[in-house]
């Protein structure tokens, strides 16, 4: 019996992860540390498998959004360090200690209570100080000429018992964008960032791991990298933007399969799903497919998207339900209950990718990543060939 229920699924390959970690890591100067983002379930690929796959390529830190995640890869076994970008409870302290986890202090009030739960706790706490040199966010607010009251804030801070100044950081609003504007504002965010860790080690205050570089920057701007970057989306093979692709060989991590169970005829006249949006004006082959919005493929793509089936393009019919969609295989020889349909990855010589999805209803690739469900299994391959596999819900199949 399969470790997975074979209805949809996704596939994550783990080579083409580690290929596009490799590729990223060499653009970057000697000596520069690599912090791999795997917040939101590794942008949907999984966690523990995507970090476990990192750690043994060489990342050298870990950075998730919150402290649930971040105590997931503990207890998945993952020993690098690991940054919280986001918020924590004060109170959580001595957790964050005794995990090794290290939080980002998102101003100068909450470094204030952090600062006073480690001291309750008998514990420290690692820290890395935000900088908002543009995202009206978190962080130290340094924007707007400020960069000499931040850096007196953070030096304040730095000082407080309880709490270990690791590292300083910020983050780019923009980098992504091509337009003149937006990269002038990004090199506006970048001396920001510098003047403010300039003015900050004239209070005294230095720091190990200075980084700034998301995924874009890390593409446009590597001379950027500080002493650390954070890769993210690249990872898993998805440019962060049109203005990005290109800059890389990257290679796609995920696929998503569904299986056909049911093809019939149906003749003029006939809708298709729910609003009767689509009505065939002649004789029409239709698969139904076992996936629907409640797995992650979007409402929004309706009539709009593709799926691939032996290799040839089988457009979506009516409005996809929450468990099943539709798609047109007319003069498509040969498809029967049980063939698998490709909805992004590669089938043959045809291939979707996050970024064709996410352009069908104007999002980002990332949101199309982080939205497959849960009830979707994910497989890990290695050369082709499962090496494990995730079912949710039926985690003993």
């Amino acid at each position: 019996m399969a470790d997975y229920l074979r209805r949809a699924w996704a596939e994550i390959d783990l080579d083409a992860i580690t290929y596009n970690f490799h590729l990223l890591r060499g653009r970057l100067a000697p000596g520069c540390k690599t912090l791999a983002v795997v917040k939101a379930d590794a942008y949907g690929h999984g966690d523990g498998p995507v970090a476990r796959a990192l750690e043994a390529a060489g990342a050298d830190w870990f950075a998730v959004s919150n402290l649930n995640e971040a105590l997931s890869l503990r207890r998945q076994g993952i020993t690098r360090p690991i940054l919280v970008l986001g918020y924590t409870p004060p109170e959580l302290a001595a957790v964050l200690s005794s995990q090794r986890i290290a939080q980002a202090v998102v101003g100068p009030d909450y470094a204030q209570a952090l600062s006073q739960a480690a001291v309750a706790a008998g514990v420290e706490v690692d820290c890395h100080m935000a900088v908002d040199t543009g995202m009206s966010r978190i962080g130290f607010y340094a924007q707007g000429g400020r960069e000499a009251e931040a850096a007196r804030e953070i030096a304040a801070a730095s000082r407080l018992p309880g709490l270990i100044p690791q590292g300083i950081f910020t983050h780019f609003a923009v980098a992504d964008e091509g337009a003149a504007d937006s990269q002038a504002f990004t090199q506006g965010q970048y001396d920001c960032f510098c003047e403010t860790i300039r003015l900050a080690q004239q209070e005294g205050v230095t720091f190990p791991l200075r980084h700034c570089c998301n995924s874009a920057a890390s593409l446009l701007h590597p001379q950027w990298g500080l002493d650390m970057v954070r890769l993210g989306i690249v990872l898993y093979g998805a440019a962060p933007s049109a203005h990005c692709q290109g800059q890389a060989a990257l290679h796609p991590a995920m696929s998503l399969r569904a299986v056909v169970s049911r093809v019939q005829q149906i003749g003029p006249g006939a809708a298709v799903s729910y609003g009767r949006h689509y009505t065939a004006a002649e004789p029409r082959q239709v698969a139904t497919l076992a996936v629907g919005y409640a797995d992650g493929y979007r409402r929004a793509w309706s009539g709009k998207a593709h799926v691939l089936l032996h290799g040839r393009v089988a457009p979506v019919l009516g409005s996809v339900c929450m468990d099943q969609m539709m798609v047109d295989v007319t003069g498509i020889p040969g498809v029967a209950p049980g063939d698998v349909a490709t909805l992004a990855g590669r089938d043959g010589l045809a291939q979707i990718t996050l970024d064709q999805l996410a352009a069908w209803d104007g999002s980002i690739p990332y949101e199309v990543a982080c939205l497959v469900t849960r009830r979707v299994p994910r497989v890990y391959l290695r050369e082709g060939r499962q090496v494990e596999a995730k079912d949710f819900f039926l985690p003993t199949l």
